[in-house]
């Protein structure tokens, strides 16, 4: 005589054993008795999005009396240049001096709104001020009313970036000092503080002292 086994139902009782096979095979036994295996949805937050670091052209500032400055400000991409209106009163009789506050203001200002859609800041925090050098300076010396060195990095890179394509520049380079009795630096602003602002700014050999 035949036996024959009948098969067991879906959702019977497991067989002594069949525990360690239980979670392996859900899927399969459900599949099996013609139930889908329900989806749980997993909430992972909103997609990462990507600041565009560009200010549009329609939201360009106007122009003003003494036209537009480029100054650097802070995004993923690292520093980027932005077109702000800053006049400068009497210039060119301002001089370095008033040339360098001037964007030093602007680096102080809360960006606007279309730059802060675009995802651009500044670590520049007054108060900023700039004067002229002092007796025994090297040449074309800026002084802040801080010391260079005990700024955010970035502030100092987006301060020497900024002053380096202005009048306030010598040969490129942004002679900085501070209130304390210590000399001044000739800072630099290549590709590659650019592209990481985090990066310690190079300086090079200070001008001749004397000229200012």
């Amino acid at each position: 005589m035949t036996l024959r086994t009948r098969p067991r139902p879906c959702g019977g009782r497991r067989a002594p054993g069949a525990g360690a096979l239980a979670l392996t095979g859900a899927a399969l036994l459900l599949a099996g008795c013609g139930i889908r295996p329900t989806q749980v949805p997993v909430d992972a937050g909103p997609a990462p999005s990507r600041a565009a670091c560009e200010v549009s052209e329609d939201a360009a500032p106007e122009t003003a009396p003494g036209g537009t400055r480029r100054v650097y400000l802070l995004c993923t991409t690292g520093l980027v240049p932005v077109a702000r209106s800053a006049a400068v009163a009497g210039e060119p009789a301002g001089g370095r001096v008033a040339v360098a506050q001037s964007l030093v203001d602007e680096l102080l200002r809360v960006p606007s709104e279309a730059e802060a859609a675009a995802g651009l800041s500044s670590q520049v925090r007054g108060p900023l001020v700039v004067g002229g050098a002092r007796a025994g300076d090297p040449s074309g010396t800026l002084r802040l009313s801080r010391q260079p060195e005990d700024l955010p990095v970035e502030a100092l890179a987006q301060l020497v970036c900024t002053l380096a394509e202005s009048g306030a520049a010598v040969d490129s380079a942004v002679v900085l000092g501070g209130p304390g009795p210590y000399g001044p630096h000739a800072y630099t602003c290549p590709s590659t503080v650019r592209e990481r602002p985090e990066s310690p700014l190079p300086t090079r050999a200070v001008p001749t002292p004397g000229a200012r």
